[in-house]
């Protein structure tokens, strides 16, 4: 059986950041494929939906981009409770923080509660980034030289997909071996480990980092989201509480290559 023609996956919840919807790099057609493939009774909306930021530099804004609106509106339209947590990207929406039209609405952060009775803070992050907070300047020097990086991404995975392999995140691979990221992403996790404490809450959800992990850091629940420009991921609650982490590139894969294995046999 093809991808597209399998049963949309329910979900108690669902948690996607960092889409970058107007910015070259975003994986629209990947999170299309995601969101026709998953239905859910509440949707997280986790920052930098939308990238103001690259917008301001020049309009790119294609059909997939506009396709990806009208689904998360269309989930919300028929019964999905969408929730928008602006970030850094999207900060503008942010003045909205507590609009509410209809199933979806806006709040600069929520508290989520599972089936099986813990409490989630979520939120974006950004303000745990001492260079976003400190220094705008220099966080948009480094949103464009990201985007320098991915353009050399786009390059490695053109050439990896003729040879039949999954994608793979160069700018994800340089952030594990750089001493520096890896400093900045401990450093990130033992501040949002420090908010949880602060509220009382058993873990937080956020995304920014675009590294997404789930682990217990400071002796509480870390869940980040990751991104849909690198990782292609999104976490998820299944009905008993349970939240797991969707690599959507890896799946869809894997997918690709089991419907290929009844044509070979065939």
């Amino acid at each position: 059986m093809s991808p597209a023609k399998r049963q949309p996956r329910h979900y108690r919840t669902v948690w996607i950041s960092d889409v970058h919807l107007g910015f070259r790099g975003c994986r629209a057609d990947f999170l299309l494929d995601f969101l026709h493939q998953v239905t859910c009774d509440r949707l997280y909306l986790v920052g930098d939906i939308i990238d103001f930021w690259n917008m301001r530099r020049g309009l790119y804004w294609p059909q997939a981009h506009n396709n990806v609106v009208r689904t998360l509106l269309g989930k919300a339209k028929h019964g999905t409770e969408v929730i928008y947590v602006p970030g850094n990207h999207d900060e503008l929406l942010r003045e909205h923080d507590g609009l509410q039209m209809g199933n979806l609405s806006i709040r600069s952060r929520a508290i989520h509660e599972t089936a099986d009775g813990r409490r989630l803070l979520v939120m974006h992050g950004d303000e745990f980034d001492s260079v976003v907070q400190c220094s705008r300047l220099l966080a948009l020097a480094g949103s464009q030289a990201y985007a320098l990086l991915l353009r050399a991404n786009r390059l490695v995975n053109f050439v990896r997909t003729k040879f039949g392999l999954p994608y793979w995140s160069l700018a994800g691979h340089l952030k594990h071996k750089v001493k520096n990221a890896v400093n900045f992403i401990s450093n990130f996790e033992s501040a949002v480990a420090l908010a949880a404490r602060k509220h009382g809450v058993d873990g937080v959800v956020c995304g920014h980092i675009h590294r997404a992990e789930i682990s217990v850091a400071g002796g509480v629940l870390y869940l980040n989201c990751g991104d849909w420009v690198e990782s292609c991921t999104a976490l998820v609650e299944h009905g008993d509480g349970k939240i797991e982490l969707l690599h959507w590139s890896d799946q869809q894969h894997a997918l690709k290559a089991e419907a290929a294995v009844p044509a070979l046999a065939a």
